[in-house]
């Protein structure tokens, strides 16, 4: 069995355990405590034959990169990053993160996740903020942890880039 950590970036309060939460045990709760550090949950599926275990981290919010340590990144095979739809200032911050993610990792497999999609009404985010997204080469995908939506592909989606590239990284 292939074991791939997975991480979930993102500002405070942008919903990764939510989204974590409905994607390993079909639930959403409306409210969660803040997460301090980081939680490890796990999912196996199989992908093509291929047996995979998922690590997926979910890290506590991040305002700066400081908060980052070696042991958050150390063995990360791939990376969503959490941006909530009803916040801007949680895109300057995604995308931020990206950028300091791929500078000390390299290349990854990775997701934008535009959160909260059940808000849509109240998003902050225009077409423009959505295309500059788009344009780095990544999916980038609507998810409500609420409704259950764009959850099970997100991760489905990285688990396939994953089963597909069995060497570690």
């Amino acid at each position: 069995m292939l074991q791939r950590k997975i991480g979930l970036f993102g500002g405070f309060s942008v919903g990764k355990t939510s989204l974590i939460q409905c994607y390993v045990h079909k639930k959403f709760k409306a409210t969660y405590s803040t997460t301090i550090g980081v939680k490890i949950y796990k999912k196996q599926l199989t992908i093509n034959e291929v047996d995979l275990e998922l690590m997926i981290w979910d890290l506590t919010g991040v305002e700066d990169f400081s908060q980052l340590s070696a042991s958050h990144l150390r063995g990360l095979s791939a990376y969503i990053v959490v941006i909530d739809g009803t916040r801007q200032n949680s895109f300057k911050l995604g995308l931020a993160l990206h950028e300091h993610l791929k500078t000390e990792l390299g290349e990854r497999a990775a997701v934008f996740a535009l959160n909260k999609f059940d808000l849509q009404s109240q998003w902050m985010l225009s077409r423009e903020h959505i295309r500059a997204l788009v344009e780095l080469g990544y999916p980038v995908i609507e998810t409500s942890a609420k409704l259950n939506q764009g959850i099970d592909e997100m991760f489905l989606g990285l688990a396939r880039q994953l089963a597909a590239a069995p060497l570690e990284v």
